[in-house]
């Protein structure tokens, strides 16, 4: 079971000074055990992370939802944008003709 950070711990680390995972999948039945799973993460401070899925399997509706920290976001998205910058400052030649361009 995953754990919070104890304070004075760095906020991606758990208490052991294991690094929390940036991204994380929770999948199960559709259920109060699933539920207090995903509640748990969202206290650790977790974000849900695009849209959940469910399906069927014959006699229990499975569910999942992916949870991201929202450092992990930030730092993806940072890099998103440096490599656009990149690409038009080496394709377009580094002229400004793209400035402001996020």
């Amino acid at each position: 079971m995953p754990t919070t950070a104890a304070p004075g711990t760095a906020p991606g680390t758990a208490p052991g000074g294991e690094e929390r995972l940036a991204y994380r999948l929770f999948t199960g039945a559709d259920d109060r055990a699933f539920c207090e799973r995903v509640s748990a993460a969202l206290a650790e401070g977790y974000v849900l992370h695009g849209s959940p899925a469910a399906s069927f399997n014959g006699s229990t509706v499975i569910v999942a939802q992916a949870l991201v920290l929202p450092a992990a976001i930030a730092s993806a998205d940072a890099a998103v944008a440096n490599a656009v910058d990149e690409l038009d400052a080496d394709e377009f030649g580094a002229d400004g003709a793209f400035a402001g361009h996020a």
